[in-house]
């Protein structure tokens, strides 16, 4: 039988990296923290992911994790890429 080549088996068999911790030598800390009272809070990718991010789109997407906040002690669910704005065309119409 011919394992998945998508899905959620590829989801949990990725490595996520911290975008939010790079290291010194280059990449990213692995995702999580050992206790929520130190440090800021995570954004988390798939390595593959945030090797393709531009710097702007990180600072973008830690901003808005960060932003967010933590209520209530659950997780907080944050795209990671903003939506693109539509162009107008002139009259005021979308495109």
């Amino acid at each position: 039988m011919a394992k998945p080549k998508g899905g959620l088996t590829k989801w949990f068999k990725e490595s996520w990296v911290d975008i939010s911790r790079p290291k010194k030598g280059g990449g990213y800390m692995p995702c999580g923290r050992k206790t929520s009272k130190k440090g800021k809070y995570p954004k988390c990718v798939p390595a593959a992911k945030a090797a393709r991010m531009t710097p702007a789109q990180r600072r973008s997407a830690i901003r808005r994790k960060r932003a967010a906040g933590n209520p209530g002690g659950k997780p907080t669910m944050v795209k990671t890429f903003t939506k693109r704005k539509g162009r107008m065309k002139r009259g005021g119409k979308k495109r």
